[in-house]
């Protein structure tokens, strides 16, 4: 065990922890929680702390050897991905507090082992003097969370582009097969399949864009603002040049907000993007939805598409397989959906110059992000580009249908068009066998009309 103070007291640490006592203060309050930290949200905020040293050590506030440590460390924790020892509660008070001082003791201590010097020893390497050195929780935090946010989009975009990709194959694929379309879940007007996964891809294309403008609203970032925006502590040569080291870091388009105390309160982009990424969740749960219902059945339901079994679907019902991949899609739908309603009432609970509220943002929003990942690429990989259409079972279902009367009632005449339904309902023919037997039309002139190519076309019938 080694010792350590803060303000509070004393307390003992365990060996071979490289947290401290600011640390186990917070998992004393907080418990370590269920879930960890968000790993693009702990290297984010590494990320922080590597722009901040090295702007700290290029303009002399830290000695070099310090600031070498320093990002020696923060090197080997990115890219071993060592965060065992990030333990505290994502979820916690002090608007974020307890995880940057987990972040700054964790940094000091393991760039302490690399000089050559004990954990604890922060006479040469301390948490708060050096690692943050500087800054404040209050533009670490949400710089951090932006950084990961925006790395979280970029993954969510390319798997949305996948995904658009999947339903534009089926377009193309299942172009050639009528189907009955439906209203109110009864039975309307002839479509193609086709058109069907062509109204699914232009959703989900709209939904990519949304994300792809959703990066431009959260790339700004408050960072040299310290504790509420006045940039207090922090010299201007540190301000400018800490975002030019953090963007060349990260890779990525980030700029520094031109006021910094507004960035630092308001939260109104965040709600932007949640809202965004509530609009995705709003379209999975409808496309996840038909695919339950055309897959219903199979013998007692539409079964109109056929989805590749993934796993047993009952304890007691033999052979019983449900749609498990589009049940997971709609409950992770509903569940962002939840989320952003949480993110607005915290982002709007911000008291005067700062939120308090920022964990539980944080938390849901990259919670939310992550879950949407798996859920698009899990509807891509496991449903949509391994269902196929049972043309059999459409067509039957498309030829006992008024729907296709109400189609032909054009060339046919409306009352004719009623007689053969009525005839169809007596009989239980099909609308084909009945018109060409009436003498309606011909079968070659039946089937002309209702080729695929002519399925939704307006104006000339001749």
């Amino acid at each position: 065990m080694r010792r350590e103070r803060d303000s509070i007291g004393f307390l003992d640490i365990p060996d071979g922890a490289f947290y401290g006592i600011h640390t186990a203060r917070a998992l004393d309050n907080f418990g370590p929680g269920s879930e960890q930290h968000d790993p693009l949200f702990v290297t984010a905020y590494l990320q922080v702390k590597k722009a901040a040293a090295l702007a700290n050590g290029e303009l002399g506030f830290l000695e070099r050897e310090k600031a070498d440590a320093i990002v020696s460390a923060i090197d080997n924790l990115i890219g071993e991905k060592a965060f065992d020892d990030i333990v505290v509660n994502p979820l916690s008070g002090g608007a974020g507090t307890s995880l940057n001082m987990n972040v700054n003791e964790v940094v000091a201590n393991r760039a302490l082992v690399r000089a050559g010097r004990p954990p604890g020893d922060y006479g040469y390497i301390h948490p708060l003097d050096h690692v943050n050195l500087h800054q404040s929780t209050n533009d670490t935090y949400p710089s951090a969370f932006r950084i990961a946010v925006l790395m979280h989009l970029g993954r969510l975009e390319g798997e949305l582009a996948s995904l658009q990709e999947a339903f534009q194959e089926k377009e193309r694929e299942y172009a050639g097969i009528v189907k009955l379309g439906r209203t109110e879940l009864q039975d309307a007007l002839p479509m193609t399949v086709g058109m069907q996964f062509s109204a699914n891809a232009e959703a989900v294309a709209r939904d990519r864009w949304r994300i792809f403008k959703a990066r431009e609203r959260i790339k700004v970032l408050n960072i040299g603002g310290t504790a509420i925006g006045t940039g207090f502590g922090a010299p201007q040569r540190y301000i400018f040049l800490v975002i030019e080291k953090l963007r060349g870091i990260t890779g990525l388009n980030i700029a520094r907000a031109e006021n910094l105390v507004e960035a630092t309160q308001n939260l109104d982009a965040v709600v932007e993007v949640s809202g965004l990424m509530k609009t995705l969740a709003v379209n999975l749960l409808k496309i996840s939805g038909d695919i339950r219902l055309l897959s219903s059945g199979p013998a007692g339901g539409l079964g109109e598409i056929v989805l590749e079994p993934l796993q047993e679907g009952s304890s007691i019902m033999p052979g019983k397989i449900n749609p498990v991949m589009a049940e997971f899609v709609s409950q992770t739908a509903l569940l962002v959906m939840a989320h952003d309603s949480a993110i607005s009432h915290a982002s709007a609970l911000g008291s005067l110059e700062l939120n308090q509220f920022y964990p539980l943002v944080a938390t849901l929003m990259l919670g939310s992000l992550q879950k949407l990942s798996r859920a698009v690429t899990g509807l891509d990989r496991k449903v949509i580009r391994t269902l196929r259409a049972d043309p059999d079972r459409i067509g039957a279902h498309l030829n006992r249908s008024v729907a296709l009367l109400t189609y032909l009632s054009a060339y046919i005449g409306h009352d004719r068009a009623a007689e053969v339904y009525l005839k169809m309902k007596e009989t239980g023919a099909g609308a084909k066998e009945i018109i060409v037997e009436k003498g309606l039309l011909s079968s070659q002139q039946f089937d002309d009309l209702t080729a695929p190519g002519r399925i939704g076309m307006t104006g000339d019938r001749a």
